[in-house]
């Protein structure tokens, strides 16, 4: 997937509805937040079994997969909003992760990267 093809769409789609003078960083953060609410919703009161059996049906693949689709979106536009190169920052960030989970320190652990030997 091309972030910048995702990018371009969510452009156009909010240009022909003039909807770009509600795209404020701020809007956007609180209209992603819902969303995260809503795919939690999917999910809430159901064990981690319940959820893969829910995606595996038709309709839950598909309420599942549109409610990703509108964090990713409005994710993308966030930091669109803020002229932040989201596929940038997740290479960068996932670099600092490397260097805070070494592999021969956390692989198999789910401790924070401060409670590794020698974390900071």
């Amino acid at each position: 997937m091309d972030i910048s093809d995702v990018h371009a769409r969510l452009r156009a789609f909010a240009d022909e509805r003039d909807w770009n003078q509600f795209h404020t960083p701020r809007n956007l953060t609180l209209a992603l937040v819902g969303e995260v609410g809503e795919l939690a919703e999917l999910m809430q009161w159901r064990s981690d079994d319940d959820v893969r059996a829910f995606a595996a049906t038709d309709a839950g693949r598909e309420a599942l997969a549109d409610e990703l689709a509108d964090v990713f979106t409005y994710l993308v536009e966030v930091a669109n909003s803020l002229g932040i190169d989201l596929g940038a920052a997740v290479h960068a960030k996932i670099d600092k992760n490397a260097a805070k989970y070494p592999v021969e320190l956390s692989r198999g652990s789910n401790a924070k990267y401060t409670d590794l030997p020698g974390g900071h």
